[in-house]
């Protein structure tokens, strides 16, 4: 399964990984300042968020690719299960 975003998908994707960037160096300049525990924990959180919602874009663009395929007939009945397993353990991965 390749990776095939295109337009405002890529723009979105690459836009939640550059903030999560943004946030871990904050993180880590944080720490390295001796800030406020909660502080931290609250910038570490919103880069988690920005990971995971970067994740679940990925992952759904590509069950619409899948799902276009298969509306386009494209793929055997193996093909499909073996693509649902994969789709089901990428999802699990970010559970």
């Amino acid at each position: 399964m390749e990776l095939d975003l295109a337009g405002a998908e890529l723009k979105s994707v690459l836009n939640r990984l550059r903030r999560a960037q943004g946030q871990i160096s904050g993180v880590i300049r944080m720490i390295e300042e001796g800030r406020d525990c909660e502080e931290v924990v609250t910038q570490l959180a919103a880069a988690s968020r920005a990971l995971d919602r970067a994740g679940f874009a990925i992952i759904a663009t590509s069950l619409q690719q899948c799902l276009t395929d298969i509306g386009d007939g494209a793929g055997a009945q193996g093909d499909r299960e073996e693509m649902r397993t994969r789709l089901e353990k990428l999802f699990l991965s970010l559970a």
